[in-house]
Formats: structure tokens, sequence, C-alpha cells
């Protein structure tokens, strides 16, 4: 299964309306995907001694869905100048190297005149750093505040064509890693051989 990974655990954020309506663009796709809100993940169980240790149960269970997951679809908002404090934390909680080797991920960028172009660029350095496939055909959503109503929903075509075309691509994307076994499924499979 795909996860959408919401990149703020701000309430009731753009994030969490966006990610709404990619989940419903993969439904039309015929693919069921499940979001995981960071306003839901219980921060308050991490702390710094627990760094490449046993997790909590709660948190494990967030980490393993990552480590589980097909692809990965970033919802990430621009906060001072690159992602928020939130997201970066609980990246630096993952699995190394399971959660990110050859993981297919996918980003889209929120924000004003940039569209989350920094938090995107940044998590891609992350991304790239630790191997995973990054697909290519990014979505930037410029002054979001603006193109999206109080139901959540996008009010112009373009950004919605954008994030039905990525979410095309990226299913094609993943099924290509797959079907050729260089997805982190099977890299995990040769991992456990040895």
């Amino acid at each position: 299964m795909k996860y959408i990974l919401v990149g703020t655990n701000r309430p009731n954020s753009n994030s969490r309306k966006v990610a709404d309506v990619i989940q419903g663009i993969y439904q039309n796709l015929n693919e069921k995907v499940e979001i995981l809100d960071l306003q839901d993940f219980p921060f308050h169980e991490l702390r710094g001694e627990l760094y490449g240790k046993a997790m909590p149960e709660n948190v494990a269970q967030w980490i393993q869905k990552i480590n589980d997951s097909e692809g990965l679809i970033i919802v990430v908002p621009e906060y001072n100048g690159s992602m928020p404090g939130a997201l970066k934390y609980f990246i630096d909680f993952w699995s190394y190297p399971v959660a990110f080797e050859h993981r297919p991920v996918c980003m889209v960028g929120l924000g004003g005149m940039f569209g989350g172009l920094r938090p995107v660029e940044h998590l891609q350095q992350i991304f790239g750093y630790r191997n995973s496939f990054i697909f290519p055909d990014r979505v930037f959503l410029h002054n979001v505040w603006k193109i999206i109503n109080a139901q959540g929903e996008l009010t112009e075509k373009i950004p919605m064509d954008l994030l039905v075309d990525q979410a095309k691509g990226f299913q094609s994307f993943c099924r290509a890693l797959r079907s050729e076994k260089l997805d982190s499924y099977h890299l995990s499979l040769t991992r456990n051989k040895k």
C-alpha cells in the first residue's frame, strides 16, 4: 500500500486537505491509499534516548507502515523556508536503511509564491542521500490558501490536473520499479537471503 504523509502536525491544515484530495484521486484510479497525518502522531512518546532503539508501540506502528509502504506521497508545507520541524523530527526516527533505500517517494509542496519549492528540495536532499527513488514530477501548489475552499476542494483546474498526472505517473513508476525488482520490497528480500 502507498501512504500519503501529511508533513505538518498543525490541526486542520491545508496539507491535510490536499492529502484528502490526493487520496480521492488514487481512489478514482482504483487504488486504496492511506493517510498518515502528523497531527495524530504521538510526538510525546519520542525522546532522544530512543534513537536507534526499540520504539514505543504507537510510534513503531507508524514507522512499520513507512517500512512496508509500496511508495510514499509526502505533502509538505513551507515553514520558515523549509519543511516543518515535526516532519524532520519524525523522519529522524525512521528505520535506516529499511525506510529509505529504494523506497519510491513522491512530493507535493504547498506554500505562497514558490508553492513549497524549498521544503520539497530539502526533502529531495534527505531522500536522495538515503538512496530512495524520487519521482521527478513534483507538484507545487502556489498560494494554496487561495485555491482550496472551506470544504477542502481545489477550486482551480490546473493544480488538480497536475495532481492527477502525478498520481498516474507515480503509479507507473512504482509498478516499473517493482516489476524489475528494484524497489525496497525486493531489496529487503535480497538482504534477508544474505
